[in-house]
């Protein structure tokens, strides 16, 4: 027997903010919280916030090392189980992340809340285990040409990069979360086979990544795409092993994400405020908003430990520092009410 989703007005919240929104809360009836989709969903997902490092990499205006520090303490106090803090790459490559150091020391962390961090190679490990980093994530790609532009080695090479990295982190006994860019489509290549996407997520498996993050790096995915690159990689690497981060250029994000979900799927990367994007995506529009994937998740009778108020709350602040208008739909709606 389908289960059923319950939808209940439950009136307005105000935000610290002083606004008001509507609030709405499901209940999934029978096991799982499948309800009307057919199939079963995940009844718990976790959400890995990337807006402090993946979202703002890329602004041009620097951002205030004391502004960061903020939003990664509000996102921290919004329940988020994962923030992604920084980037221990040169700044001379990524100017914006010249402040790793004073980040992880400054930011109140929070029991039980995870603050990984990007370490490219084994200098970047070494200083971010000396900045009390206690998780780290190394990056490849799905496309050869996108790897050879960016990084001026092959994908295979790049992997190789990394031996010292998580032999390192294995001494450290510090986890190594592995991300994947390019699976659903590469700037320069087009479309890439889900069997390459297989190969570069269990290269990253077997060297000993936790869990490996499915980038739709120019968001060009859809959900027919989103399952067929889904079903080559979990023949390679179990699914309870695999996130999704999706990109919404096409406005396909939270397809794709529900897609993932249907697919076993229960890791989700976002960015709040929809923060981010790819430079060599014409017309990117960044990172899926974490406010909403938690309200898409929260609607589903999906438990993520998200408050969504406070997460808004977050989204407005970073925004009103980049004096730019929130990517959130969800943030938009709910300040109009």
């Amino acid at each position: 027997m389908a289960a059923v989703l319950r939808f209940v007005n439950r009136g307005v919240f105000r935000s610290a903010m002083g606004q008001q929104y509507l609030t709405f809360s499901s209940t999934a009836k029978a096991k799982g919280a499948g309800g009307r989709t057919g199939k079963p969903l995940p009844e718990v997902v976790k959400i890995v916030e990337v807006g402090p490092r993946d979202g703002l990499q890329n602004e041009k205006t620097i951002v205030s090392t004391e502004t960061k520090i903020h939003l990664i303490n509000m996102l921290s106090e919004s329940g988020l189980p994962v923030i992604e803090a920084t980037s221990f790459v040169s700044p001379k490559w990524v100017p914006q992340m010249a402040d790793q150091v004073e980040v992880m020391k400054g930011i109140c962390k929070k029991p039980g809340v995870s603050y990984p961090v990007l370490t490219p190679n084994l200098r970047g490990f070494q200083a971010a285990v000396k900045a009390g980093a206690s998780e780290v994530a190394i990056f490849g790609a799905a496309s050869e040409l996108f790897s050879k532009k960016n990084i001026n080695c092959s994908v295979d090479e790049s992997l190789q990069r990394f031996d010292e990295v998580m032999k390192a982190a294995k001494e450290a006994g510090v986890p190594v979360r592995g991300y994947v860019s390019c699976v659903l489509g590469c700037p320069y290549e087009g479309k890439v086979a889900p069997a390459k996407v297989a190969h570069v997520a269990k290269r990253l498996y077997s060297m000993g990544c936790y869990e490996i993050s499915l980038g739709d790096t120019i968001g060009v995915g859809t959900p027919g795409s989103m399952a067929e690159m889904l079903e080559a990689v979990s023949r390679e690497v179990p699914v309870s092993a695999l996130a999704v981060h999706c990109h919404d250029t096409y406005g396909q994000a939270l397809a794709n994400i529900f897609v993932a979900l249907q697919m076993g799927v229960r890791v989700v990367d976002s960015s709040v405020a929809g923060l981010g994007g790819c430079p060599y995506a014409q017309g990117a529009s960044g990172n899926v908003a974490t406010e909403d994937v938690i309200y898409m998740l929260h609607g589903l009778g999906i438990q993520t430990g998200v408050d969504l108020s406070k997460l808004i709350d977050a989204g407005a602040f970073i925004c009103r520092t980049l004096n730019r208008k929130t990517n959130s739909k969800v943030a938009q709606a709910t300040c109009k009410l």
